[in-house]
Parts: structure tokens; sequence; C-alpha cells
């Protein structure tokens, strides 16, 4: 029997069928939660954003339009949800705006997995555990508009036209917002990588 796509799932779950809804939930739960994770950068606020996103997806599911895809609309939900947490929590300094992988995640990446995609910065021999902090630094200051389309993209393998479904913009946009956010992370990374390397020889 073929497996039911998301799409069936949803109707199904509509149409009052038993546990289809869990199935969904079962299927995009861990992704959504990673990708909720580099969002915030906080596993906390990742659990509770994840509970949020599927109880609208619950309470929505009859307004769908299932003759497009699931998938980049649970991610709309959930990277709108994302967005307003972050900017109402934005005065708060406590609450980190960088998208840190939790090291307990197996298979996640680190967004040291992207640098591969940029110019190696000059000081290549620093320490692993130094240079993800250099990455989570320059991150957190990166804006959200770009440092969003990073996650979708580098993380998630989104295509350009459901990033562009997922954050609301024009496919011309997401080009150019990705083309700025590597262009400003490798020269953001660069700068801070010789301003460690300046600092670890002035205080050798």
């Amino acid at each position: 029997m073929d497996t039911p796509t998301d799409e069936q799932l949803l109707a199904d779950h509509v149409a009052g069928k038993p546990d289809t809804f869990e199935l969904l939930v079962r299927r995009h739960a861990d992704e959504l939660f990673r990708f909720l994770t580099r969002f915030t950068g906080s596993a906390t606020l990742a659990e509770d954003l994840l509970q949020e996103a599927f109880l609208q997806v619950h309470q929505s599911a009859a307004e769908f339009d299932c003759t497009r895809r699931f998938k980049p609309w649970l991610f709309t939900i959930a990277a709108n949800k994302a967005r307003d947490l972050l900017r109402s929590l934005r005065r708060r300094p406590t609450v980190p705006l960088n998208a840190r992988v939790e090291a307990s995640e197996a298979e996640g990446q680190t967004f040291l997995d992207f640098l591969s995609v940029v110019p190696e910065p000059p000081s290549a021999g620093l320490e692993r555990e130094e240079q993800q902090e250099l990455v989570r630094k320059v991150l957190s200051h990166m804006p959200e508009h770009l440092r969003e389309v990073l996650v979708l993209s580098y993380f998630h393998r989104f295509p350009y036209k459901e990033i562009a479904e997922v954050l609301n913009i024009p496919l011309g946009t997401v080009k150019s917002r990705l083309h700025a956010a590597v262009r400003q992370f490798a020269a953001a990374y660069r700068q801070a990588t010789e301003e460690q390397v300046q600092s670890d020889g002035s205080n050798a």
C-alpha cells in the first residue's frame, strides 16, 4: 500500500480519521524542532514553539488548501511564531538570538557546515570550539531576515520557491537575501577570526 502524503493525512484528519494527525506530528516533529532550535538559539523555546505550531495546524487544518504542499505551510506557521516570540523577547539580553544546535542531536548540523560555501577564514587553525563560538557570535549579530534564510536554505535544504512561501517574500528576494547573508557572514567571520588571532597574539 502506498504511503499517504502529508496532504492526504491532513485531509483524513479533517474528515475525522483517527491517528492521522499523530502520524503527521511524528513525521515532522524532529525536523521542525531542529529548525526552531536553530531559529531561536534555544531548545527550551523550540519545545514550546513546536507545540504551538502543531496546535495551530490542528486548529486551522480545515482551512488548508490540500492542493498545496503541507511542509512549507507548517514551517511558515512555525517561523511566524518564532519570529513573534523573538521580537517580544528582544529586550531581554538573556535570550540568545543566535541559532545554536544542541550537541545531543546525533545527526544535527552546526553552522560550521555551511562555511564551505564562503571564503575560508585566514585563521583556519583555530580550535573547533573557538570556531563554533565565533560562528555563534557572528550569527547573533546578523539581521533576523538574513539569519532565517540561511537556516532554511543550508540546514533544511528548502528550494528557493518554498523559502519564498515560508517567509512570504518574492523569489527574487530569497536569492538576494541569501547572497547578502553569505557575504555578510563571510566578511564578519573573517573579521572576528582576525581579531581573535590578534588577541591571542597580544596575550602570548
